[in-house]
């Protein structure tokens, strides 16, 4: 059996939806359609697809294989036109994924950066603070901040962020510095989201909360940061949100001896031994481009 043969004209039935339009596609007969996905099948021990009268669908086992085989061919095509091109300049699609502040500040720029440096490459840049599925949404890369769950993921960790709280010079000046975080309750503050009415905090290795109040609230993180630059009460952010404000002295950070521990921030992908060209030197390029860029302030 010609196994890559077999492979392509899988994922073309997959993707066409019928083995007439494969058989089209492909420019060969339906029944060596029919028996090249036959041999497939017999090949690995599993049916790929379902098949009736009206309809073909995937099984299982045949969604995993096609996720698989596209991967693999896509890569042998790219490497092939790399070689028929005489160059090694990558080209296609490539959709990455961040936390919205994050990815304004830092990935966005590595995106920009990229794209000018490979122009041949088509890049996605899709901001979002859910921590999405990079296989079940066709993504390449993303970045994710904090702990990362057991996965097939491959990740790359290129700094880290602490949570902090931050107040105003002259809010200081007027409220007083606080020794303890219980000493917030004292002040008035600024609220990012509802979920943060508790702030969080470790002593001694025991973590606890504090409620806190105050009479703004909003529901993102830019406007929270310039309501504590104004003077309005203390915030609690992570370091990268307000690096630019602690680097100028319009945030000053406080309590620092009783902040919980860094929280990792990774660059993750997906098939580490088959990446496409575009992928493999963009998250090089994303990871060069963040790294110790995350470690401020912590």
């Amino acid at each position: 059996m010609d196994q890559l043969r077999a492979m392509r004209t899988f994922v073309q039935i997959a993707n066409d939806g019928s083995l007439t339009a494969a058989a089209r596609s492909l420019n060969c007969s339906l029944p060596t359609v029919v028996r090249l996905l036959a041999d497939l099948e017999s090949h690995l021990g599993v049916r790929l697809l379902n098949r009736t009268t009206r309809r073909l669908s995937l099984t299982a086992e045949g969604q995993h294989y096609l996720e698989q085989a596209s991967t693999i061919l896509a890569a042998i095509d790219e490497s092939e036109a790399f070689l028929r091109a005489g160059q090694i300049e990558p080209g296609g699609t490539l959709r990455v994924t961040a936390p919205v502040q994050f990815g304004q500040r830092y990935v966005a720029p590595a995106v920009t950066g990229f794209v000018r440096r490979y122009p041949a490459v088509k890049c996605q840049l899709e901001l979002n603070d859910r921590n999405v599925d990079l296989l079940q949404e066709g993504l390449d890369v993303g970045v994710r901040i904090g702990p990362l769950p057991d996965s097939t993921l491959v990740a790359r960790q290129v700094g880290h962020v602490r949570r902090m709280v931050v107040a105003a010079p002259a809010y200081l000046k007027h409220q007083g510095v606080p020794l303890d975080p219980w000493d917030l309750q004292q002040g008035k503050a600024v609220l990012a989201h509802r979920a943060m009415r508790s702030w969080r905090f470790q002593d001694k290795g025991k973590t606890f909360t504090v409620p806190v109040e105050g009479n703004l609230e909003f529901n993102q993180i830019a406007p929270a940061i310039e309501a504590c630059v104004a003077g309005m009460g203390f915030g609690m952010f992570l370091s990268y949100q307000v690096g630019e404000e602690l680097h100028s002295g319009s945030l000053v950070r406080v309590l620092a001896d009783f902040e919980l521990p860094v929280r990792p921030v990774n660059v993750i992908y997906p098939h580490a031994g088959l990446l496409p060209a575009r992928t493999r030197l963009f998250v090089d390029w994303l990871c060069h481009a963040l790294d110790g860029v995350t470690s401020m302030q912590g």
